[in-house]
């Protein structure tokens, strides 16, 4: 069976409710979606996902405990974030989970298209990817480490590598042996090689590289011409009935990359804050509530702060009584 897990907790509730719309909207209500919990803050979701019956919050404490203990034994310090559990790991749960061959999608990523062909990919590779995070390998590799080149070819850094926000494999990899032997190789001063800075994305990149996996990114396999953007740092995408264009061809996915959760949870509050593509958030995010979908009639201020309408009329009571003395 094939399906979509994503990773979320309720910090992250308007994005993952957002993605959910998109993929429903896109591929139907009976397109199955896994959801791994990123800590136990997970009731808004659980409530959310109670008339959602394709849609499960994994529960599989053994493999979530399994992943867990993978990265305390690699690289500690990645799970410490001011005292708290990192679990970003967690969407390594998808290797045990109930999808045969599964596509990942980060919680702040909107489906474009139908993952038909995603999918099928998956005949050919181990490992499907699509981005362009092989332009800039130094957020995934210590590139200036002389051990790097040791363990990967300049040639394989400068095209294998890529964003852990949406990828696509199959159930089963990394069964037990694999994970000991890739702990040991890390252990061993492969950690020394990757990238301080990004949790667990250079980890997972070091285990399908250092694995041999047959993958495939779909920026560079496909023509030029089939070829899209997938992150909101591109501008020039073109929006035709909620689903974005680039030169006239369909994304896949949009990816909110490097906009904070708090960002989007404001501007749901009606707090005129902007990002890029904000309205197609907000789209998706009141897909079925669009009665409540905050109608902005001002564009943010340009000092980039964010003035709710109930900060405005605070504002103006306080003008009102300055006058009156």
């Amino acid at each position: 069976m094939n399906g979509i897990c994503t990773l979320a907790n309720d910090r992250v509730y308007d994005q993952l409710i957002a993605l959910l719309n998109s993929i429903e909207s896109v591929m139907g209500k009976t397109m199955p979606v896994c959801i791994y919990p990123f800590d136990d803050q997970c009731d808004r979701i659980r409530l959310a996902i109670r008339d959602r019956p394709s849609v499960t919050l994994y529960d599989d404490q053994d493999s979530i405990q399994r992943w867990d203990s993978f990265m305390q034994r690699i690289a500690p310090e990645r799970l410490n974030q001011k005292n708290r559990l990192y679990g970003a790991h967690r969407r390594f749960c998808a290797f045990d989970g109930p999808f045969d061959r599964f596509v990942y999608m980060d919680a702040d990523t909107l489906a474009m298209s139908p993952l038909d062909r995603v999918f099928q990919m998956l005949d050919k590779f181990d490992w499907v990817v699509y981005d362009y995070q092989f332009l800039d390998p130094s957020k995934i590799y210590n590139v200036n480490s002389s051990s790097l080149y040791d363990v990967f070819s300049d040639e394989r850094i400068r095209s294998e590598v890529f964003c852990s926000g949406f990828f696509a494999a199959k159930r089963g990899l990394f069964g037990a042996e694999q994970r000991e032997t890739l702990i040991a190789q890390l252990r061993a001063g492969d950690i020394n090689i990757l990238y301080e800075g990004a949790g667990e994305q250079p980890v997972l990149n070091y285990m399908v590289m250092r694995s041999g996996l047959k993958s495939c990114n779909l920026g560079s396999y496909l023509p030029s011409e089939e070829s899209t953007g997938c992150s909101v740092t591109s501008k020039h995408f073109e929006e035709r009935n909620h689903i974005l264009y680039d030169r006239g061809t369909r994304l896949t996915y949009l990816h909110y990359i490097g906009v904070k959760p708090q960002l989007m949870e404001q501007v749901c509050l009606g707090e005129n804050v902007s990002f890029p593509y904000r309205n197609l958030f907000l789209y998706y995010r009141f897909l079925h509530q669009p009665q409540k979908c905050p109608v902005f009639m001002e564009p943010p201020s340009p000092d980039g702060k964010s003035y709710s309408p109930g900060f405005v009329k605070k504002v103006l009571k306080k003008l009102k009584l300055g006058q009156s003395k």
